[in-house]
């Protein structure tokens, strides 16, 4: 199959849901398609052979670290050039409705992938009156395409009952020649100031609809409770909000945003995860934390808690209620026995989550989208 593939960003390492596109391009490539990906917000170039063309974009002014691209007439030349067998689109913006509207005049099936609950991000900038409207455009979007991925049966109902007919099943893997135990290092423990204490690791963006008020709440009170010389936070990440956490959790340590060797050993360095957000599809992060031996610590909405709870990897607790995520956390600390439990059980589904085996239900679905149109046109 000839592959056109639509991103927002494709920059490696970036977030989870780029680390996903990665490893999809990589299985595609490695099933023997050819690639061509097209993103406002490229890194050098291809990792695995693909081709990348970049887009003509400017920085989004309320999120500098991403780009607003523009499809131009130049795009479409290239897709001509090019000629698909079927488009993938990875983003539902203006971009990703370019590509939809050339696949319906020329007759391409399309897939595209849920990787953002955009809509769940929008009252953390009081803009919750849009949702309605911004849920008609992605149903538009979505209906139209052949197929919409969901990475989780909790998120996959979520958008049948916003009127999308199209959703299917794909999840998430995991590679664990990069994300293992064996990556643990005393060394950065201790420059952590972390010899004898128990870590508690939270690694993404430093934003408010990431729930991190939650955090600085976990802080605070073991801070000013009797387990304080107990615990060593570790803030893994950057974002708008980094000045603000820094000022509010002064004995946390903050290493950055992490990647390649530097963030696997630093989840191995670590011994229990929070990510308390609410507005996960997925949670790729729970399970880069589980291949590394980390119990997690979640909330109860979002796709993070389908995760644990297949697992039994860690404790799923009410959403935004900072009691109940110290509690949690201070059980796996003192309770070592219930600790041990969870790492072994995240573990061991880790251990099933290899990406080739995952993403062939991807390339075996585009497969048929491909060979029923070229049966359609003969």
């Amino acid at each position: 199959m000839k592959i056109a593939f639509y991103a927002g960003t494709y920059v490696r390492e970036k977030d989870g849901a780029v680390r996903t596109m990665y490893q999809l391009v990589a299985s595609f490539v490695k099933d023997g398609h050819e690639v061509m990906v097209w993103s406002p917000d490229v890194s050098s170039g291809g990792s695995c052979g693909e081709a990348v063309v970049r887009m003509p974009s400017v920085p989004i002014p309320m999120y500098p670290d991403y780009k607003l691209g523009f499809y131009s007439a130049s795009t479409g030349k290239q897709l001509d050039a090019f000629r698909p067998d079927i488009i993938h689109i990875s983003t539902p913006d203006i971009i990703g409705y370019r590509f939809l509207k050339y696949a319906l005049k020329h007759g391409i099936p399309v897939g595209a992938v849920y990787h953002t609950d955009f809509p769940s991000y929008l009252g953390y900038y009081h803009l919750g009156f849009t949702e309605k409207l911004v849920w008609k455009y992605l149903r538009k979007l979505y209906n139209a395409c052949n197929v919409l991925f969901a990475p989780t049966h909790d998120m996959q109902h979520k958008l049948e009952d916003k009127g999308i007919r199209t959703v299917e099943l794909w999840s998430r893997g995991i590679d664990r020649e990069i994300f293992q135990p064996s990556r643990r290092s005393f060394s950065v423990r201790q420059s952590w100031g972390a010899d004898d204490r128990r870590v508690i690791a939270y690694a993404g963006r430093f934003v408010w609809y990431k729930d991190i008020q939650v955090v600085i709440d976990v802080y605070d009170r073991f801070m000013s409770g009797p387990h304080a010389d107990r615990v060593r936070f570790v803030m893994i990440g950057s974002g708008p909000e980094e000045d603000e956490l820094k000022q509010r959790m002064p004995e946390a340590v903050f290493p950055g945003y992490l990647t390649g060797d530097s963030l696997p050993e630093a989840y191995a360095s670590s011994d229990i995860f929070l990510f308390p957000s609410t507005t996960e599809t997925f949670g790729n992060v729970i399970l880069e934390a589980f291949a590394c031996g980390l119990p997690a610590v979640v909330s109860d909405i979002g796709g993070c808690k389908e995760l644990v709870g297949q697992a039994e990897g860690g404790i799923v607790v009410t959403a935004k209620d900072a009691d109940a995520f110290y509690e949690s956390c201070l059980r796996l600390i003192l309770d070592r026995a219930f600790y041990k439990e969870r790492q072994g059980k995240a573990l061991q589904y880790a251990d099933g989550r290899s990406w080739d085996v995952i993403n062939a239900a991807v390339i075996d679905r585009y497969r048929s989208l491909v060979e029923g149109r070229r049966k359609l046109s003969t």
